[in-house]
């Protein structure tokens, strides 16, 4: 069998036909990615193969990052100033070690698809890519808004502090038509939880200056965070995002919840118990804001951030030394915030993301505990998320959402990513989704009918997104 043949991941004959013949030609709604609006707007070429593939600055693909550490790879030839061929050459000595992992199957379905180079990628032909891919990169098509629009995809959803001015998405709505896919902003608020940060009184007065309001308590905090609901939204804004690495379900009175933000704003020491309390507060008034302006709420969990620390303070945050998290009870603390939060009708529409899947079932069945409003599928278990992203990942996820919910309704998949080369693991998550309900079939547990199940992999593809999240409504 070839690598990466027309089949590859298809293991049944009603698998190869619903990918094929449904999955394939459907449009990509990327809701959740890190691409840098600015970088779509400029629409630059990329001088080179590693520019675009392992980093442009600091700015680049954590997920090569740390299989290249594995490997001995010096930083300078991963997140440093090292030579831009010498990278490659590394990349490519790490990846020959990477079978068995879906960076394997990523690498090597980019190179196809972007570049036509299906032999496998080695230090023996990494010149031969280096030039043909450097060729095609100096042309028009591979300028940024060419990938995004060869590549079918109709929205892409960024991830924008609150405090942003969203000066790109402003001049990339005006190339909407033109370009034929929208860049739409997602609001990721970390700086706002991040009360123990020394900078989180300045990062208030940024929020505070951004709205034209002066953030002295949580009443004027929670004020100017919905002017920026309000501004977000009025560039085609539908989604909050929100890292909650851990959390604990506490609630304190109005008084003690301004004294907290006091001590944050003067960088005083906080309790245990103080953050946890800002934290819970601060999330009912965003669950809030995103039922009130119709928005989906994105929950990413569980997870150890920064882990190695020298490392983290020489070459910055998020760039691959994080982890999945332990907190065994997180699912639960969650479910304690939504059981108070349905008291008052406040439960906007939801993806639950897990980087620990043992936390899957529990928000599975959790979800189920909070329809009845006529929503389809409110709340969603999301795709299976960053070291999750493999094949027995993927199969874990859609096995949970289809037996504790309704997997016919499932917005899918997502990239996660900073690269403009990452839209073929839409295709790799579809393979996956089609082999899935294929085997379903060959098992008997559901009828042997393409037209039926066509629809729903096309939906599950597409369709739901796009209704889901009401990107083209306005």
């Amino acid at each position: 069998m070839a690598l990466l043949d027309e089949d590859f991941l298809l293991t049944n004959e009603m698998g190869k036909k619903l990918f094929h013949d449904h999955a394939a030609k459907m449009p990509i709604i990327d809701y959740h990615c890190h691409l840098d609006p600015k970088a779509i707007y400029e629409n630059k070429n990329y001088p080179n193969l590693s520019q675009i593939w392992i980093n442009e600055g600091t700015f680049g693909d954590h997920y090569k990052w740390r299989l290249m550490r594995a490997n001995g790879v010096p930083e300078e030839l991963i997140t440093g100033n090292g030579d831009d061929y010498q990278k490659l050459v590394a990349w490519a000595a790490t990846i020959e070690k990477a079978i068995g992992n879906p960076l394997y199957e990523w690498t090597h379905l980019e190179l196809q698809r972007f570049f036509g180079i299906n032999e496998p990628f080695t230090t023996k032909n990494v010149k031969q890519v280096w030039n043909k891919a450097n060729t095609l990169l100096a042309t028009d098509d591979f300028k940024p808004r060419s990938l995004i629009h060869n590549s079918n995809v109709k929205v892409v959803c960024t991830t924008d502090d609150p405090a942003s001015e969203l000066k790109y998405h402003k001049l990339l709505k005006a190339d909407e038509e033109k370009n034929g896919f929208k860049v739409l902003p997602a609001m990721r608020p970390d700086n706002l939880f991040n009360i123990q940060a020394d900078t989180f009184g300045t990062y208030l007065q940024q929020l505070g200056g951004s709205a034209d309001i002066t953030i002295t308590d949580f009443t004027t905090l929670i004020k100017a965070l919905k002017q920026r609901f309000t501004f977000f939204n009025s560039l085609g804004g539908h989604l909050s995002d929100h890292g909650l690495n851990t959390f604990h379900y506490v609630t304190v009175d109005s008084k003690t919840l301004n004294e907290i933000i006091e001590k944050g704003r003067n960088n005083q020491t906080l309790t245990a118990k103080d953050v946890d309390a800002y934290s819970t507060a601060l999330i009912k008034e965003l669950m809030r804001l995103n039922k009130q302006f119709n928005w989906t709420m994105q929950y990413h969990v569980n997870v150890i951030r920064n882990a190695n620390k020298p490392m983290s303070r020489k070459v910055g945050a998020d760039t691959g030394f994080d982890s999945m998290g332990t907190q065994p009870d997180i699912a639960n603390e969650l479910m304690k915030l939504f059981i108070d939060m349905q008291e008052e009708d406040a439960i906007p529409k939801t993806i639950f993301y897990s980087l620990n899947p043992n936390d899957w079932l529990q928000l599975a069945t959790g979800m189920g505990d909070f329809y009845g409003d006529e929503i389809r599928q409110k709340l969603q278990l999301g795709a299976a998320w960053w070291f999750n992203d493999t094949r027995e990942g993927m199969q874990k996820q859609l096995r949970t959402m289809a037996e504790q919910s309704l997997l016919a309704n499932f917005v899918g998949m997502l990239t996660d990513s900073r690269s403009f080369l990452s839209y073929p693991r839409h295709e790799y998550f579809r393979r996956i989704l089609c082999d899935y309900i294929g085997n379903l079939v060959e098992r008997g547990q559901i009828p042997d009918d393409e037209d039926y199940l066509g629809k729903i992999v096309e939906d599950i593809s597409y369709n739901n997104a796009h209704d889901y999240f009401g990107f083209f409504s306005n």
